[in-house]
Formats: C-alpha cells, sequence, structure tokens
C-alpha cells in the first residue's frame, strides 16, 4: 500500500506543479498589462505557493521511493545514467528556482514591490521550469521501461 500511496503523491504532484508554475507565469504577464491589478499579485502568491508544495511532494516521496526501495531497488537509480540526468534536470530547476523564490519572498513580506523587471524575468524562468519538467518526465518514463 506505501507503494502506490508514494506513487500517487509523487504522480499527483507531476499535474499541480507543471500548472502552477505556468499559473505563475500567466498572473505575472497579467500583472504586467494591468500593474494596478492586485489580484494578478494575489494569484502569482497562490501559484507559487502550488508550485513549491509540488516540489516538496517530488523531493520527499522521491527520496522515499529511492532509499526504501519501495519500486526499484537503490542500486538500480545510482546504476542509472537516465536517472542521473533526472536528477541533473530537477536540480537545475532548483538552482534557477533560487532568485524567483527569493524575490516573491520579498514581495510577500513587503521587503520589496513587485517590479516589471522581476517579474518578467520570474515569467520566463517559470516557463523554463515547465519546459525541464517535461524533459523531467521523459527520462522518468524511459527509467520505468528499463531504459539507462
Amino acid at each position: 500500500m506505501l507503494r502506490l500511496v508514494l506513487a500517487w503523491l509523487h504522480l499527483l504532484a507531476l499535474g499541480v506543479g507543471p500548472a502552477a508554475v505556468w499559473g505563475r507565469a500567466r498572473a505575472l504577464r497579467a500583472w504586467l498589462r494591468d500593474p494596478a491589478d492586485d489580484r494578478a499579485i494575489t494569484r502569482v502568491f497562490t501559484a507559487d505557493s502550488w508550485w513549491g508544495i509540488a516540489a516538496i511532494v517530488w523531493l520527499v516521496t522521491g527520496l522515499w521511493r529511492l532509499l526504501a526501495s519501495t519500486e526499484k531497488s537503490t542500486s538500480y537509480y545510482l546504476g542509472n545514467h537516465v536517472f542521473y540526468g533526472k536528477m541533473i534536470m530537477f536540480a537545475t530547476v532548483l538552482a534557477i528556482e533560487f532568485s524567483p523564490m527569493m524575490t516573491l519572498i520579498k514581495w510577500r513580506m513587503k521587503r520589496a514591490e513587485p517590479n516589471p523587471h522581476d517579474a518578467h524575468r520570474i515569467e520566463v524562468t517559470s516557463y523554463v521550469e515547465c519546459g525541464i519538467v517535461v524533459v523531467i518526465v521523459l527520462f522518468a518514463v524511459a527509467m520505468a521501461r528499463g531504459l539507462g
């Protein structure tokens, strides 16, 4: 039953994460068109929260599945070059998310005002992250089919 729950949560986050980061980008685009629209910034924060939740669920369930060998043995993953590609892509998302995360935290805490330059940068970063998640899914499917 644990295998089922972990896999379900992992895949559920796959639906939530890209939708949330895409929603964050669209809300930023809406704010750039109309900076007086406070609802757009609220949507940015909501989508960003869901993106963060999805990332935490991916990380926790992924590590659990890896270390507890719930699907395949840990040695299978650690001996699989496709797995390393997947982890490099995940680490890339984490690395490029650092700046948007810090900027949005400042906006939320009112330490900085939303501005067009940062909004545009985060919008573009969000679309890039969506693309990387698509590649992560490709690697995951390849691993599930025994490649690597």
